[in-house]
């Protein structure tokens, strides 16, 4: 695959952001170092910028030509920066305001799918302001007695859950309400697990991943060596293609643009479910994105280029028609 490019001088002063104050700063922290050290070996003038421990005026001060965003979670996922930086009038990576607010937001999304009639697992809402223990039991009913509990705005599985009966879905709920005033309850789908980057408008190989974990939580994300990574995934090329698709589309869906991932479960019939996107994936040495990419061709450093590509008025992802 050839993805645009531009000559390293084009893109001016660049800052790359992570850190943060979200709870994923630890993997923030990590993708930021690894983006920054690539960018810098491919000759761009770019610098690294926490918000935690800077005003973001500063990158007015500091000259800024454009923002390569790798703050996961609230405060970078979320569209808030995306908004301040429009202010700011400094162009940026990946998804505008709206995108970005969307894909950060189960729940939203779902609906959204929904409307589009896009495959996505069965669920129900749990509501801080108006939750009642009493109804757990309908609701495990209601979703096939397997349900996975997700805080609406967090990522890499902070504060989720997979619980089969009454007693560890009113637990689990309580839980989450730590992370997020709404929860997501989603019917849980037994089968394989695939995630699908998306890169300029194009869908990158499919990775199935297999964990000993009860599901693929932060630890076999990020922690341990259990986890094991399949890309090329083990789909034959029509279900690789129907795949493609429908992560793209789900991804247009949403407003995303530039570069992001969706995550797809795929039950024991072969039909396929749309989990959530990610419009900030990690860029660690565990992340999925650079390995859908080095198969696809494209080595770390190309990767990172092409990530800041989208940040420049003529990146072609935004002209992509997925319809």
């Amino acid at each position: 695959m050839n993805f645009l490019s531009y000559p390293a001088t084009e893109y001016g002063r660049v800052a790359v952001m992570f850190g943060g104050e979200s709870a994923e700063r630890d993997v923030s922290l990590n993708s930021g170092k690894a983006v920054l050290n690539a960018l810098q070996r491919q000759g761009v003038d770019a610098f690294a910028f926490d918000p935690a421990t800077r005003p973001i005026t500063e990158l007015l001060t500091e000259k800024t030509d454009r923002v390569v965003i790798m703050l996961h979670g609230r405060g970078g996922e979320d569209g808030t920066l995306q908004g301040a930086l429009e202010l700011l009038k400094i162009p940026y990576t990946g998804s505008g305001v709206l995108g970005s607010a969307l894909c950060m937001d189960k729940i939203h999304s779902k609906q959204i799918w929904q409307c589009l009639n896009l495959p996505t697992a069965k669920y129900q809402i749990a509501d801080k302001s108006y939750f009642e223990a009493g109804s757990c039991s309908v609701i495990m009913q209601q979703l096939g007695n397997e349900v996975m509990v997700k805080p609406a705005r967090e990522g890499s599985s902070i504060g989720m859950a997979r619980v089969s009966s009454a007693v560890q879905l009113e637990k689990a709920i309580q839980d989450a309400f730590q992370y997020d005033n709404q929860v997501l309850l989603e019917q849980y789908i037994d089968g394989a697990e695939f995630t699908v980057s998306i890169l300029q408008g194009r869908a990158l190989p499919s990775i199935r991943m297999s964990t000993p974990h009860t599901f693929y939580d932060y630890s076999a994300k990020y922690q341990d060596n259990t986890t094991q990574y399949f890309c090329p995934s083990g789909l034959d090329a029509e279900k690789e293609a129907e795949l493609a698709m429908l992560s793209s589309r789900a991804f247009r869906a949403l407003s995303a643009r530039g570069w992001g991932r969706i995550d797809v479960m795929q039950n024991k019939l072969g039909e396929f479910y749309l989990l959530e996107a990610n419009t900030v994936p990690g860029m660690t040495e565990k992340s999925l994105v650079p390995k859908a990419a080095k198969q696809a061709g494209l080595d770390f450093d190309g990767l990172c280029l092409a990530i800041l590509a989208s940040s420049m008025p003529a990146a072609s992802a935004d002209k992509v028609d997925w319809r």
